[in-house]
């Protein structure tokens, strides 16, 4: 036992040496961080004890945007990890925010939490279900600590739907789906804006002018310097990063200069302040006696926005779009516990695999009464067997615009190929409604891009709602088989139809005008009581019976008609 402590403490002392010249002047560097000694309470990395998990999710973040992916942004932190790990080169996540989190949190599909349209906007009463268990609360079963740093973007607008009540022992970061880099300040339209830093349940405020992915990052390494590795710890670390605004300390802007195209450079200086990040993060792992017992998982949230800087290229589409540009993911897992390494997995994985793959880890329990949509998926990516999952149903979603060409006769009164639909089984997908935007949109090295090379690739006859791909063998969509093989169009429409039958109602109310942060003291936080019911329609009832004002009434018919008028433009 002295000599298997002995080992432990030597291969701490050795990484650690490494950190002797770690610059602390960088301004994404833990100031005065206290060095803990937990040698005398044994070695942290004892076989029987589960791993420390830390899940590092990025935000709008294209499948081009990483370096081994043969980008133009520089990514040597994350290029390292994933080449001595295990590069997730079939992952799937989903194409906007919101339903992204909630299948990782839930492992469930969208259409078993009711958020399978769009996203929790700031002034909906809506949030992640109550009832449902999430991965950090089941972690916390296990006698994990868990924590959370970053973007939320799962409704806050009771405290019960707060981080801190789903499962995390702390939070420090953002409700809403997108903010200031550096005063915090959240907009959900013209002059409703609102301070969006929070610690716990309370507004962190006085904090503004610290980039937020430095201000992260320092809260995550403060995280690992004062927990005790000898009891696992799971980190959510959740960059508000790539998501717009464009926006990065200029230190980071200069290597890219000779990018033509503006935004792609602005972006790219904050891919590098991500990966830089990321280093940071790791470093501190190894520094405090984690890494040798961790698990990393790096994750994007969904497809990149190519009039934002992002770039998808060669997949088709892009953020906000089923196509693969939208829904297929930057993944992969660095840990010293993979039993096969720096290799390439092109095992099925989905973002709802996550939960169960890591309540095994942590040696928790899962049953089928839990509902999850979700595999185990370690032995696929740490020992390169096969993946369990053979399906993916990207969505369903019955708000979204009806596609004008679709019918149930086009769906062989099967499905109604005017909803907006898609399905992975095996080698096949197949897209029903409409899909969003599909062009394949060329990287963006100029700032004044020529209309005649914009035009190479579209496609502007949409006069269709339906298609069906080999993804295996045409991975960019560039070949519709639907109208050669309509015997496996069919077998997906039934696995349509199935899915729809165990599909929950669509959660999605109109906004509240009490939301504003203006009447919440000038931050967005919760604003409903406890004891409101929830209807759905939007509109709120204390549990003692209150007359509606008309002029209530009328507001929120208008901002519902609104929401379903405009919200694809404003995702």
């Amino acid at each position: 036992m002295a000599v298997y402590a002995l080992t432990g403490f030597s291969v701490v002392s050795l990484l650690s040496f490494g950190y002797l010249s770690w610059d602390w002047t960088k301004p994404n560097q833990v100031e005065n961080e206290p060095v803990l000694d937990f040698k005398h309470k044994g070695s942290p990395f004892t076989p029987q004890q589960p791993p420390h998990i830390i899940f590092i999710l990025t935000d709008d973040q294209g499948f081009h945007d990483i370096g081994y992916h043969g980008s133009d942004i520089r990514t040597p932190t994350l290029d390292k990890l994933a080449s001595e790990g295990v590069k997730l080169e079939n992952y799937y996540i989903q194409p906007i925010c919101t339903p992204s989190r909630s299948q990782l949190i839930t492992g469930r599909y969208q259409i078993h939490t009711g958020l399978q349209h769009s996203i929790i906007r700031p002034r909906q009463p809506n949030c992640l279900p109550l009832d449902q268990v999430t991965l950090p609360q089941k972690l916390q079963e296990a006698g994990y600590a868990t924590h959370m740093v970053g973007k939320w973007h799962l409704g806050f607008y009771k405290k019960e739907c707060l981080p801190t009540r789903r499962g995390f022992d702390t939070y420090f970061g953002s409700l809403t789906g997108s903010m200031d880099y550096y005063t915090y300040d959240s907009c959900d339209g013209p002059g409703l804006c609102g301070y969006d830093l929070h610690e716990g349940e309370n507004v962190a405020w006085g904090r503004g002018g610290k980039y937020s992915t430095h201000l992260y990052t320092q809260r995550v390494r403060k995280i690992l310097a004062t927990h005790d590795p000898r009891q696992p710890i799971f980190i959510f670390l959740s960059f508000q990063a790539v998501h717009t605004p464009l926006q990065s300390p200029k230190e980071y802007i200069y290597q890219y200069r000779d990018m033509g195209n503006v935004a792609r450079r602005k972006y790219a200086a904050m891919v590098s302040v991500v990966d830089e990040a990321v280093r940071n993060v790791t470093y501190a792992l190894r520094k405090y006696g984690y890494y040798q017992n961790s698990v990393i998982i790096f994750s994007t949230d969904n497809g990149g926005q190519p009039f934002s800087g992002g770039s998808n290229w060669p997949l088709r589409g892009r953020k906000g779009t089923y196509w693969e540009g939208g829904i297929r993911g930057v993944g992969f897992v660095n840990s010293p516990l993979l039993r096969r390494r720096r290799r390439i997995s092109r095992a099925l994985v989905h973002i709802t695999d996550w939960y169960p793959t890591l309540v095994g880890l942590a040696g928790g329990n899962i049953s089928e009464s839990d509902g999850l949509d979700g595999y185990n998926v370690w032995p696929a990516i740490s020992e390169g067997k096969e993946s369990p999952r053979r399906e993916i149903l990207h969505n369903i979603d019955p708000l979204y615009n009806h596609a004008k060409h679709g019918s149930w006769q086009d769906g062989f009164r099967i499905w109604n190929t005017a909803v907006q639909a898609s399905i992975r089984a095996g080698d096949w997908k197949l897209l029903t409604g409409d899909p969003g935007y599909g062009d394949w949109i060329p990287p963006q090295t100029v700032a004044n891009f020529p209309g005649s090379w914009w035009n190479l690739e579209r496609r502007t006859d949409i006069r269709k709602a339906l298609w069906l791909f080999n993804i295996t063998g045409d991975p960019y969509e560039r070949y519709d088989l639907a109208s050669q093989r309509p015997d496996v169009v069919k077998e997906l429409l039934v696995r349509l139809a199935y899915y729809n039958r165990t599909a929950i109602p669509v959660r999605y109310p109109a906004e509240d005008p009490r939301a504003n942060p203006e009447l919440n003291g000038g931050a967005w936080g919760p604003w409903a009581g406890d004891d409101e019911e929830d209807h759905w329609d939007g509109v709120f009832h204390k549990k003692s019976k209150i007359k509606k004002k008309c002029k209530l009434c009328k507001l929120r018919s208008f901002f519902r008609k609104y929401n379903t008028r405009i919200m694809s433009n404003r995702i």
